[in-house]
């Protein structure tokens, strides 16, 4: 196996490790060679037909399920085992606050994370430390920095233990097409090196010094990862990276850090996501689930969903402060 794969396979069965119910040794199998197999980036017409394909349902994370539960029980003996999920929540502030205040503002989110702390779900949190007007514009060019309030929610949600990542500049795309919005694409390396300079110098006055990158919009050029795998021990992702990075069964190392995307259903609204959960445990394999919400939809939704997802999550949630680390 090549480095990734071997890095893979020992995150796939980290806990299992780490327990000492196997060896490294025990990984050298062939059905784990195929559920952590390597690939470079796709061609762009597989990249776009992959994206169609996950549009229509036909291509999902539980795609990977076949290989993953065939290289547990070629380890283990037995494929199942509890749900690992990471809770990824994007964005905070979010992206409308600057124009909608009483809609995504701060109080708002508090409730958002008031209802994730009393279920006791651990969860990571995407950051910006500008707030753009109007980030859906490329010709719009006001933005300010965090306010006071902001950063309070910040300092307390460092105390209550949630773990942060960088999601950007100000989360403004260069682009106005919604299938081609994103902040990075485009961006050369030193002017990619310059703005994620700039944002952590930003965050770090505010104590946050992130160790995982969600790209805004999940959209980066392919050229742009190693860069960001130099930097980040996690690079995140969503269904937008599959027509620029392609399909990958996640999470999975790449060069020299973890690439984490989500991907519907577990990448969706709490209701979609719930139901999806609930057929992993009933297939009970033992992985790792890496699920996205985001709390603006939540919030629009009313929080009910979201209130019985996090009951449902409370228990097989992870800490992503030492999940990263394995």
């Amino acid at each position: 196996m090549t480095v990734d794969e071997i890095r893979s396979a020992r995150l796939l069965f980290a806990e299992e490790l780490k327990g000492g119910t196997i060896v490294a040794a025990d990984l050298d199998r062939p059905e784990v060679q195929r559920a952590v197999a390597s690939s470079p980036v796709p061609s762009r017409p597989l990249r776009i037909l992959q994206r169609l394909a996950m549009k229509r349902g036909r291509l999902s994370w539980e795609s990977c399920l076949t290989a993953l539960a065939g290289a547990r029980k070629a380890v283990l003996g037995d494929a199942s085992g509890p749900l690992r999920v990471l809770v990824r929540v994007d964005e905070f502030p979010h992206a409308g606050a600057f124009d909608d205040v009483d809609r995504y503002g701060t109080t708002v989110f508090r409730r958002f994370h008031a209802i994730m702390r009393n279920a006791g779900v651990p969860y990571l949190l995407a950051v910006t430390p500008r707030v753009s007007h109007r980030p859906l514009s490329p010709r719009a060019t006001s933005c300010r920095r965090l306010d006071e309030d902001e950063r309070h929610v910040i300092e307390v949600l460092g105390r209550d233990g949630v773990v942060f990542a960088l999601h950007g500049y100000d989360h403004r795309t260069r682009r106005r097409s919604p299938r081609r919005r994103s902040e990075l694409c485009g961006l050369s390396l030193p002017r990619l090196r310059d703005r994620l300079d700039r944002a952590e110098a930003e965050l770090a006055a505010s104590g946050v010094r992130p160790r995982v990158f969600v790209p805004p919009f999940n959209r980066f050029d392919a050229a742009q990862y190693s860069e960001l795998a130099q930097r980040y021990a996690v690079v995140a992702g969503g269904p937008e990276s599959v027509p620029l990075l392609g399909f990958r069964c996640t999470p999975r190392w790449w060069g020299e850090s973890v690439f984490m995307p989500a991907y519907p259903p577990l990448y969706g609204r709490s209701a979609e996501v719930a139901a999806a959960l609930t057929r992993l445990a009933v297939r009970g394999v033992g992985t790792w689930v890496p699920i996205v919400l985001h709390w603006g939809w939540e919030a629009d939704a009313g929080w009910r969903d979201l209130e019985r997802l996090a009951a449902q999550l409370a228990g097989v949630a992870r800490p992503w402060e030492t999940s990263w680390r394995l």
